[in-house]
């Protein structure tokens, strides 16, 4: 060997050694990477568990709110329905109460033309043109009554409809079938489908027809 070569020798074991304490030992890499794959893996948990979170807490929300608005729409069109069935009702029966206070009118011109007698004149001349007034006023009367809706209630000869009619007395016959009309003492009268007064009246109850006193 010669003295170059001794000469050189020496430096390359310095190299050697300064590697040597360069160098990161494995277990102390392999620490730092797991340590900071853990704490990437714990933060992107968090970050999972907390979006998931709210997520649930916005769907719960739009579930409410969706169920409130149906509701709202709900109510919203049942009303609508009420108030238009109000206004139908007010204005077809508007003028029940107008028509109430007519009827004892009709009533009064039907009396007057029934308590007028032929004895009272005999060739009826005087009372001709009474009777025919009274007769057309009636007629009138009642034409203007079915202009609002009113139409009369005169069941003579009719079954007995207890919605309709109401009974005031039974008539013993063998005439007719129980429960048949057979005599009106007041008419009664309709507002379209609703009753304003039922027909007061006097029913056939079948079996023997009445005797006369002193036979």
């Amino acid at each position: 060997m010669s003295d170059q070569d001794k000469n050189q020798d020496p430096p390359a074991e310095a190299n050697a050694d300064e590697a040597t304490d360069n160098v990161i030992p494995e277990e102390a890499v392999s620490e730092n990477e797991d340590a900071a794959q853990a704490t990437e893996i714990s933060s992107g948990g968090a970050e999972d568990m907390t979006e998931e979170e709210e997520n649930a807490d916005l769907e719960e929300e739009i579930a409410d709110l969706k169920d409130k608005l149906l509701r709202t729409l709900a109510d919203m069109e049942n009303l609508r329905r009420r108030s238009q069935k109000d206004r139908e009702d007010a204005l077809k029966y508007s003028s029940a109460n107008f028509a109430r206070d007519m009827l004892s009118v009709a009533d009064n011109l039907r009396r007057a033309i029934e308590s007028i007698h032929e004895e009272a004149d005999p060739d009826g001349s005087a009372l001709v043109g009474f009777i025919e007034g009274i007769a057309l006023t009636e007629k009138e009367l009642l034409s203007t009554l079915e202009r609002h809706g009113i139409e009369k209630i005169d069941p003579m000869g009719e079954k007995f409809d207890p919605q309709f009619h109401e009974a005031m007395f039974e008539i013993p016959t063998v005439d007719a079938e129980s429960g048949t009309v057979l005599q009106v003492v007041e008419v009664g009268y309709v507002i379209h489908d609703r009753l304003l007064r039922p027909a007061k009246v006097g029913i056939a109850k079948a079996g023997s027809a009445p005797t006369e006193s002193g036979d």
